[in-house]
């Protein structure tokens, strides 16, 4: 049967990758997005397919659409966009959690909301689970999204209990691949972009923090596989890669696979920055099926040769990859 499936935040990194996924399976999709974070470019492939629809919209006001299952995306990831106007990304959290889970409940269809690893703050137990509370602080400069995922996850489970909703709510760590922000800050982009360009990879700290990377194919098939798993998997489960590196060993291997000649200079950690992120993946593998397929290296050439081609760099002089990817 085709779906009608709303994706807030669809013109976004992992909400354009949505979009096309749902496309292709034969859905009809209403793309969601205020334009902030998310580009046009991002879904231009799609604006002439008949099954796809795009509306400028912002979440913090309601939305009347028909559709049959929704995705709410919808809210600045990166640190430098959600930074940039911390009351508006806390409304976006909360203000557009409400009126996707009105929407939902007045239409009677699933709906999962787009949590992150960020709600477990800089986390005193590691690696984290999903019982595991957190370590946040409620008045930081990361705050506005750590505390605005928080409060959208509440809600969920509360419209959940209230209502009979049927939600599903996914904590997704580090995700990278094609379609990044270029000026999203985030490290695999910032490093990247540092290397193509000959610039110092700049590393905050002394790079002993840690992260894992999940390769944006893994998380759309991540997301979709707990959109329909069983009504009674509700989450929050996480989504991510469980292969854990230091931030300096991430630089390196930037280094030594974009070819570049760039030095690693070291700067101060920035205010409340967790110092480890890895997920445990228990939930997803035994109520999903689903563990993560692409690994490291993989997945930064893929990155680096989007990058390469969104920048116009040849790798080949560097020594790097050569391969492009659209």
């Amino acid at each position: 049967m085709v779906k009608s499936v709303l994706v807030t935040g669809g013109a976004g990194f992992l909400g354009s990758h949505l979009c096309e996924r749902l496309i292709e399976e034969g859905n009809e999709v209403v793309c969601v997005d205020n334009f902030f974070t998310g580009r046009r470019r991002n879904v231009a492939h799609l604006l002439g397919n008949p099954r796809f629809e795009i509306l400028r919209h912002d979440v913090t006001f309601p939305l009347y659409v028909e559709v049959d299952e929704i995705y709410n995306l919808a809210c600045p990831a990166s640190p430098v966009h959600y930074q940039h106007d911390p009351v508006q990304t806390t409304k976006t959290s909360v203000m557009g959690a409400i009126h996707m889970l009105g929407l939902a409940k007045r239409l009677k269809v699933p709906i999962l909301q787009a949590s992150t690893s960020e709600v477990y703050g800089d986390p005193t137990m590691h690696p984290q689970p999903e019982g595991y509370w957190g370590n946040v602080n409620p008045i930081g400069p990361r705050s506005c999204y750590d505390e605005g995922k928080r409060c959208a996850e509440t809600l969920f489970f509360d419209y959940h209990k209230q209502h009979g909703m049927q939600i599903k709510v996914a904590r997704i760590f580090n995700t990278y691949g094609p379609r990044m922000q270029p000026d999203d800050g985030r490290v695999i982009s910032n490093f990247v972009l540092q290397a193509l360009r000959g610039e110092p990879i700049t590393v905050y700290g002394n790079g002993d923090q840690t992260r894992s990377f999940c390769f944006v194919s893994d998380q759309i098939a991540a997301l979709m596989a707990l959109m329909h798993s069983p009504r009674e998997v509700t989450g929050p489960i996480n989504l991510g890669n469980p292969a854990e590196m230091t931030i300096l060993q991430l630089a390196q291997e930037i280094v030594a696979r974009t070819g570049a000649r760039s030095e690693i200079v070291f700067e101060p950690l920035p205010a409340d920055d967790p110092m480890q992120r890895c997920p445990v993946i228990d939930k997803a593998r035994d109520l999903l099926g689903w563990t993560p397929k692409v690994d490291l290296a993989e997945g930064l050439d893929a990155t680096i040769a989007y990058f390469a081609k969104l920048m116009n760099v040849d790798l080949a002089p560097l020594g790097g990859i050569g391969e492009a990817v659209r």
